[in-house]
Order: structure tokens, then C-alpha cells, then sequence
């Protein structure tokens, strides 16, 4: 499993501290274990169950809003330098499990679709998300990332990372809901 999750992410290997590594990808291990998924299938996922048909995986989306935001963090590091710091390896692991989540949130009804499970009817993403990584012992500010992603974040206090995460987050689902005719 690891293996398949390595390949299909390359961004693991932009975390430098191992620890942190290390806790990311048991996340995601425990994640496809729980959710009953083979890592393979998350290439046929859905990122979005409210664009149909969903003009990208659960793969890419975690790659690209991941490698969005980080490159943010890179224009605000050459603009701001330590006038805004952002802890990049923090920042990297909450874009990897962001949507940790989804895979407790996403089932496969009778028919093989991708569907809302009762699970994630109750609790949503940001939700299962967090609990995972609290399981897993990663830091809170991780934790706080996954939390506050999406729209459950937006009363309250978000990190400089979390925020990345947020609109880098949202900068993507937006813009492929226009090209999927949204």
C-alpha cells in the first residue's frame, strides 16, 4: 500500500522532517483501511460529489491543491521573506490529508457509484479528517489545517497554512466547476 501511495504522490518526498513524513503516510494508511480502499481506486474517485461528472480524481486534486499552495508559501517567502513565515512541511502534510477525510465521507453503493456514505452524512471530511490525524498523533497544527479547509473553517481562526490550504482548496474546485459547466 505504501509503495502505491508513494507513486501515485510524489510530494511525500517533499517533506524533510521524517517524523512528520512518516505520521502522513500512516494517515493515509489508516484512511484506506477504514474506508475500504485500494489506493489504485482513488484515481477513479471523485474529488467532488457536487460536480458530476467530476472532471478530476481524488489524486489529482490532493496533488494540485497541495502543490498550489506550496507554491504560494514560495511568492510569499521571495516577496515577504520572515515578515511571513509559513512552515512548509506543516503546510505539505495538511495539503496531502486536507481531504483525509473523503475517505471515510465516500462509499460504493450496490451499483459500483461513488456515493456519500451514512458516515459522512453525519460527519463530514474536515471532521473525519482531523479525528485521523489526532489518531495518528500528528501535530495540531496539522490537524488544525484539515479542520478548518473548508467551509467549517470559515468562522474562525486559520493559520497562514491553513488559509493556503483553504484558497488553494477552493481556487481549485471552483475553477473545475466552471470548465465542468457550473
Amino acid at each position: 500500500m505504501r509503495d502505491e501511495l508513494l507513486k501515485l504522490m510524489p510530494e511525500f518526498d517533499l517533506l524533510e522532517d521524517a517524523e512528520l513524513r512518516e505520521k502522513t503516510l500512516q494517515c493515509w494508511e489508516l484512511a484506506l483501511t477504514e474506508g475500504g480502499w485500494a489506493p489504485e481506486a482513488l484515481l477513479e474517485m471523485p474529488f467532488t460529489l457536487l460536480i458530476n461528472p467530476c472532471p478530476a480524481n481524488f489524486i489529482e486534486h490532493v496533488r494540485g491543491v497541495t502543490l498550489t499552495a506550496l507554491r504560494a508559501a514560495e511568492v510569499f517567502e521571495l516577496i515577504y521573506g520572515e515578515r511571513l513565515p509559513v512552515q512548509r512541511d506543516i503546510l505539505i502534510a495538511g495539503g496531502l490529508l486536507h481531504d483525509i477525510g473523503k475517505l471515510l465521507e465516500y462509499t460504493r453503493n450496490a451499483e459500483g457509484k461513488i456515493v456519500q456514505s451514512y458516515g459522512g452524512k453525519l460527519l463530514r471530511h474536515p471532521f473525519s479528517g482531523a479525528a485521523l490525524a489526532a489518531r495518528i498523533g500528528l501535530p495540531i497544527e496539522v490537524q488544525h489545517i484539515i479542520a478548518t479547509h473548508a467551509g467549517e473553517g470559515d468562522k474562525g481562526h486559520r493559520s497562514t497554512e491553513a488559509t493556503l490550504i483553504n484558497h488553494a482548496d477552493f481556487m481549485h474546485f471552483h475553477s473545475l466547476l466552471r470548465q465542468a459547466g457550473g
